[in-house]
């Protein structure tokens, strides 16, 4: 589709990562605080001490609060809900999220029919599925069309101390594929999932990530081996974004498509990639401050153009970038400048000196826990109606004062400000140009001449329209995926050019922040339709 580029197209297309905290984006953009825009004064935790002792007292357990989120999935009143995990409160010195295997802890599939469910008949499910290794397991959620035979699926990845719930807005629509089956996972030590301990045994800078990285990535392959799923689209969110590229490069071969939904760890950053590694005996902190809700989604962002915000437009600042270079207003560069960004020194001293985690004061404050996490749910979930925002606080508060576990890998993945230290636009490129052996196995121990070279992979970068990540980092991951494919082609047999199957492009979604599967969940179902039918089709 021919696009006409816009003034606004290099703004957005040059816009670095923002600063995490709300108040210095605000200073930095000379954008006037909540406060001032609406003449509301609310103080950081809204929640009062009487409600959040209250909730403190009741002590939620996670599933009971994730089926509660998920009794929001349109046609779905009484959702499918394993108790093998979370069924208790954790106890005051945090339990590691214990494993009952006991069969009235499972849960029957949920069947909606085509009286109830007009774009059914569709089958949930709520599983544990076992690892191997000690206290390692996975929480799993899907759906799937009945009378269909499964051709495709799509697994979704949640970003930082999140869990699967947070996609209960995108279940239905997505599930409306033909053909294709659901499965959303909690990441190990998160959500739902079991939290064994988390500890990196690499003494050298490279190794401590590579294992940080590792603990994510090597669950799920395992569990796509357990469930004999041999190729997937693989969609991930923030973290779970930077996981599936890790994931993409060490177990090639498996991927019909890569979604990256405002990814983390783009970016490079001088001060991240040289930053000194913490204590592996230590823990982390790190957190998303976002900006008010109320901005992100009534707010359209003047340095977009309205066209490049459009599901059929999937190029237009590539456009505006091109005609912009050809005028000379536009230096040539595929990685973008991300100088060190200040931060307030309490944040840059806990992150350095790995002392805590951010979900550590939520179960340290005991009471004052819900009360905290307020000051972020009350933010995030502001647009959504009150109940659903009031079951996704307590969600997040059910999940946050679990006892601590791969959340301190981050400080090995992240420095202060939310950049990598092995940043993916290193890397990227490498994205379905892996070698693999004629039977799918990576083990280096192949015979080279038995090897063959990965065709490409299709690779989608989502951001929102007001989103503090990266955007300029999307385009230039971009560019390297484009050059990649490019030199592929030059030396490749009338057989791989045959099957070359590589592409990239970035997306914005319409009023929408770093959730965009949630801020703008109509536009993201939209296009996340759209990227499957490609599957389909192929």
């Amino acid at each position: 589709m021919s696009t006409t580029a816009s003034d606004g197209g290099d703004d957005i297309r040059e816009r670095a990562q923002q600063p995490m905290l709300a108040s210095q984006r605000a200073k930095q953009n000379k954008t006037p605080s909540e406060s001032s825009r609406t003449g509301r004064s609310q103080g950081y935790f809204p929640l009062g001490y009487k409600e959040g002792f209250s909730q403190w007292w009741a002590n939620i357990p996670a599933a009971t609060a994730e089926h509660t989120v998920l009794s929001y999935v349109p046609y779905l009143n009484k959702p499918p809900t394993h108790t093998k995990t979370g069924s208790a409160p954790p106890s005051v010195n945090g339990s590691a999220m214990p494993i009952s295997d006991t069969t009235n802890r499972t849960a029957s599939p949920v069947t909606t029919n085509s009286k109830t469910d007009p774009y059914g008949p569709r089958q949930w499910h709520s599983n544990l599925i076992r690892l191997s290794g000690k206290n390692r397991a996975l929480n799993e959620f899907s759906v799937e069309r009945v009378g269909e035979e499964v051709d495709q699926n799509l697994v979704m990845l949640h970003g930082y101390g999140a869990g699967l719930g947070f996609f209960y807005k995108n279940f239905e629509g997505l599930s409306r594929a033909k053909g294709w089956k659901l499965y959303a996972l909690d990441l190990l030590g998160m959500g739902r999932s079991s939290r064994p301990p988390f500890k990196v045994y690499a003494k050298d800078r490279q190794g401590s990530i590579t294992e940080a990285e590792d603990w994510f990535i090597d669950a799920l392959e395992e569990w796509r081996a357990q469930k004999n799923i041999d190729r997937f689209t693989l969609l991930g969110h923030s973290l779970g974004g930077y996981m599936a590229v890790a994931y993409a490069l060490k177990y090639p071969g498996h991927l019909n498509k890569l979604i990256l939904a405002s990814p983390v760890g783009i970016p490079e950053d001088p001060y991240a990639v040289n930053a000194e590694m913490p204590d592996p005996t230590e823990s982390t902190i790190a957190n998303e401050f976002s900006q008010s809700e109320d901005v992100i989604v009534n707010e359209s962002n003047p340095k977009i153009p309205e066209s490049a915000k459009t599901v059929a437009d999937n190029n237009n600042f590539l456009n505006a970038r091109s005609k912009a270079e050809a005028n000379g207003k536009v230096s040539d560069k595929t990685t973008p400048s991300a100088p060190r960004r200040p931060l307030p020194k309490w944040l840059t001293y806990l992150w350095e000196a790995n002392v805590i985690s951010p979900f550590s004061f939520v179960r340290w404050a005991g009471p004052l826990g819900p009360r905290f996490v307020s000051g972020w749910t009350s933010r995030r979930f502001a647009h959504l109606p009150p109940e659903e925002a009031q079951a996704l606080h307590e969600y997040s508060y059910s999940l946050f004062k679990q006892r601590g576990s791969s959340e301190y890998a981050l400080a090995y993945i992240l420095a202060p400000g939310a950049f990598a230290r092995s940043p993916l636009i290193r890397r990227i490129q490498g994205v379905g140009r892996q070698m693999i052996a004629p039977n799918g196995s990576t083990i280096s121990t192949v015979n080279p001449a038995g090897q063959k070279r990965e065709t490409g992979v299709p690779v989608v970068l989502m951001y929102g329209e007001n989103d503090w990540m990266d955007i300029s980092g999307g385009y230039a991951a971009v560019e390297k995926l484009e050059e990649e494919r490019a030199k592929a082609l030059k030396s490749a047999s009338g057989e791989e050019k045959a099957a070359e199957n590589g592409s990239a492009k970035v997306m914005v979604i319409k009023k929408a922040g770093h959730h965009v599967y949630l801020d703008g969940w109509e536009q993201f179902n939209e296009v996340m339709l759209k990227e499957m039918k490609d599957v389909s089709g192929k």
